[in-house]
């Protein structure tokens, strides 16, 4: 594959995972803010069903394949992020909840990068902070003092996502490696719904929505996230992700009927150009350290 061809992959690769992303946003607002579901429910139906629909795609792609890829460790990851990240939204409004989600998400993400040995250009660090104020300014309108406990359930939720994203840059085959985890992971979770099972509610509607969550936006989205992670330093992986309340925004106007405002175009304008600008700082260097290399 040449230079070329690998960039469109990484970049084909990364877009869809980010859109996945947000596609999880808006499907969690859609249940758990509708309350068609409990969010320990919620968190059950979306694993349970990513591990069947993954596993059903590995069986189908590899009919012979061995032993369960993955790890207890990368499972516990997704676990302790997916949980969390449902019992946050339960207290949090959208936006605070994004806000503390990313900025956990980045400083495990960048914290990592750097120590072990990865360094952001000045232009890279001027453009994760502006993405970072954008990002902020997006959400700001809605931001309230968070309630304690659901800020505490969020910021685990990001440094949990990050250490899972981590993970999987040295993972191995995407398809598979997600596949275990999920299978592990929808094992994991079955204590926590079964001493929750007095408030446990669900709605034929809330099962659809965590459906769609786990096979589409959290399995298969996960399965790119993964693939991506090989073409993305650690620093940059966290870098792009600041883009995902952007989408989730626009998948708000699209499906939950907001509004496109003065604020959400100016936000993006900021956040995407942001990324752009160290993304592309990074490629410049890059190729000018190839042209001088004899």
């Amino acid at each position: 594959m040449t230079g070329s061809e690998s960039s469109v992959l990484a970049f084909v690769l990364t877009l869809s995972a980010l859109v996945a992303f947000a596609g999880n946003s808006v499907l969690c607002r859609l249940a758990l803010g509708g309350r068609a579901i409990d969010a320990y429910s919620f968190t059950a139906v979306r694993l349970g069903s990513g591990a069947l629909a993954l596993l059903l795609l590995n069986s189908w792609r590899q009919p012979r394949r061995g032993s369960m890829k993955g790890s207890w460790r990368g499972a516990f990851f997704l676990v302790m992020y997916a949980l969390p990240f449902s019992l946050a939204y339960v207290q949090l409004d959208a936006g605070i909840g994004a806000l503390l989600l990313f900025a956990a998400v980045q400083l495990t993400m960048i914290g990592s990068g750097l120590r072990s040995g990865e360094r952001l250009l000045p232009v890279e660090w001027l453009g994760f902070f502006g993405a970072l104020g954008g990002v902020v300014y997006l959400v700001s309108p809605g931001l309230t003092a968070p309630k304690p406990i659901g800020a505490a359930l969020m910021l685990a939720a990001g440094v949990c996502w990050g250490s899972y994203s981590i993970i999987g840059k040295t993972a191995g085959e995407p398809a598979s490696v997600t596949g275990g985890n999920f299978q592990r992971a929808a094992l994991l979770v079955v204590p926590a719904v079964a001493l929750a099972l007095p408030w446990l509610s669900l709605s034929v509607r809330g099962v659809v929505l965590a459906a769609a969550s786990g096979v589409l936006a959290s399995g298969l989205g996960y399965i790119a996230w993964y693939a991506a992670l090989k073409y993305l330093t650690v620093t940059r992986a966290a870098l792009v992700q600041l883009s995902v309340p952007v989408i989730a925004a626009l998948g708000g106007v699209a499906f939950l009927g907001e509004a496109i405002t003065i604020r959400l175009i100016s936000a993006s304008l900021v956040i995407l150009g942001s990324v752009v600008l160290a993304i592309a700082a990074r490629r410049a260097k890059s190729t000018a350290t190839r042209a001088t290399t004899p």
